[in-house]
């Protein structure tokens, strides 16, 4: 026997033995895959929390932020400051470098009680008004609460409310404010959606080494199974002439038939969507950033714990209403040593209060020249290029709230900087919050590619697509799935036969 022959026949064993399990493993991605098309993960997005405050009342409001801050244990250690409501009070939400959080109540100047049952059923409420809440508990996580940007709030109230949505609410220990909703639908449906096409039954922690490797594990095995399945596939059609039966496939039955069929057809979609799964697990670390990472301490140049503009709170709420702008919170900040106030309302619009030589104004965004002084502090590297971004491109880009990313701020005009570096670091600022909004070295951008444009076809032309991007996908994940059925009744066959074999020689 030839090596190419043993090669051919490895091939084969290997196709046929991966995708007895594999074929079941892709019909359930496949099935999810739709689901999430239209139903995606519980997450808050910003919009979401900022809709559900009121907006911020001069009235009885507030202690200076010098009050608030003497109130931590580490004051100098404070880096973000916002005053915001919970449970339709005003609070100062203070945050040190380590994580913890300082809750100040805005009024009184009292540090903020512990976050019990009451509170929490309280915080709930206000969250949904005039409806029931019922206290389920408190909890480290479950299968809603995987995100490491809860962390830092754990342990997690958890309410249910007795809303049409039937909505269940997790609320922070650590500030007593909703961090997670999760209707009754939403939930439901991602039993097989994200949760099912995830595995998220095999995930017990925000970090988990086994259940990555076991999505790893699965998904390089489907990876090596649509390519030996392509490879055998295509050995055994005939291009040229016909086998006996008069058809270009060998096979006779039915499942075996179609199976040769369909696996040619959709290899090339099949292979793009398990491989790029691979990748979304960013094995052995292959997309992580190489090299120095921008330094927002640096770009931002100060404390504003230390360093905050000299305007109450009375006096910055009027400046807003005198611009036709109503804050449900507001947080201190620098930009390059610059104080200034970034004020967001119901629908997380924004305004920024700043200082000039005439005094205080409102202002919608930073000028260009400003972020780019700031800019100039991200790396130790001279700044390459810059451009205005008036519209999405293939690095930012906004996407629908189903989607994974779906609760990230991507707003325009933006500004793209380049730095002149090893690693091609290229940075986006958002001129209407001050924020580094995205940060890509070559290699995370080599990621965007090989992940998040195989698995979820997210340039921006495909995005606006809209109805006609989801049926294409649809189609096509339909493909997989009958793919994948008949896969499941070859293996049953061949498990059946091999165990028969068994039993004949016991």
């Amino acid at each position: 026997m030839t090596i190419a022959t043993r090669a051919k026949r490895l091939t084969y064993l290997i196709h046929r033995w991966t995708g007895v399990g594999a074929c079941i493993l892709m019909a359930l991605w496949f099935v999810s895959g739709i689901v999430m098309l239209f139903v995606g993960y519980p997450k808050l997005t910003p919009w979401e929390r900022l809709a559900a405050l009121p907006a911020l009342a001069s009235e009885n409001c507030c202690i200076p932020v010098d009050a608030a801050l003497a109130l931590s244990p580490s004051p100098a250690a404070v880096h973000e400051i916002v005053l915001t409501s919970i449970r339709n009070h005003p609070y100062y939400r203070l945050r040190e470098k380590k994580g913890n959080y300082v809750v100040v109540d805005a009024s009184t100047g009292k540090l903020a009680a512990p976050v019990g049952m009451q509170a929490a059923l309280a915080g709930a409420r206000a969250f949904i008004p005039d409806t029931t809440a019922h206290y389920v508990g408190e909890i480290h996580e479950d299968r809603w609460t995987h995100a490491r940007s809860l962390d830092v709030h754990r342990p997690l109230h958890k309410i249910q409310m007795d809303d049409t949505a039937h909505t269940l609410l997790y609320l922070s220990s650590s500030t007593g404010q909703v961090v997670m909703d999760a209707p009754r639908a939403q939930r439901m449906w991602n039993y097989v959606g994200a949760w099912l096409h995830w595995l998220y039954m095999f995930r017990d922690r925000s970090v988990d080494p086994v259940w990555s490797w076991l999505v790893i594990v699965l998904s390089a095995a489907g990876t090596l199974t649509a390519i030996t399945g392509t490879l055998a596939g295509v050995w055994r059609w005939r291009f040229n002439g016909r086998y006996k039966s008069g058809a270009r496939t060998p096979y006779r039955e039915p499942y075996l038939h179609w199976h040769h069929i369909m696996g040619l057809t959709f290899a090339a979609i099949i292979f793009t969507w398990i491989f790029s799964g691979l990748m979304s697990m960013n094995p052995l670390g292959i997309f992580d950033p190489k090299g120095d990472r921008p330094d927002i301490s640096a770009y931002r140049g100060g404390n504003p714990a230390t360093h905050h503009l000299a305007l109450g709170v009375p006096q910055a709420l009027a400046l807003l209403t005198n611009a036709h702008f109503h804050a449900n919170e507001i947080e201190w900040r620098i930009l390059d040593g610059k104080p200034y106030l970034l004020a967001r309302n119901a629908a997380n619009a924004t305004r920024l209060i700043v200082q000039d030589k005439a005094g205080f104004k409102a202002i919608e965004q930073w000028a260009d020249n400003d972020l780019l002084q700031a800019a100039l502090h991200l790396m130790p590297a001279p700044v390459l290029s810059h451009q205005v971004l008036a519209q999405y491109d293939t690095y930012y880009y906004g996407r629908q709230q189903e989607a994974m990313m779906g609760a990230a701020e991507r707003r325009l005009p933006a500004l793209r900087i380049r730095f002149d570096e090893p690693n091609e670091t290229w940075v986006h600022l958002d001129p209407f919050t001050g924020n580094v909004e995205l940060s890509q070295d070559k290699s995370q951008r080599m990621g965007r590619w090989l992940f998040n444009f195989l698995h979820s076809w997210d340039l921006p032309p495909m995005l606006q697509a809209g109805a006609l991007r989801d049926a294409v996908l649809i189609l096509l994940s339909l493909g997989g799935l009958a793919l994948s059925l008949t896969g499941i009744v070859i293996g049953y066959f061949r498990v059946r036969i091999w165990l028969g074999k068994r039993r004949h020689t016991h």
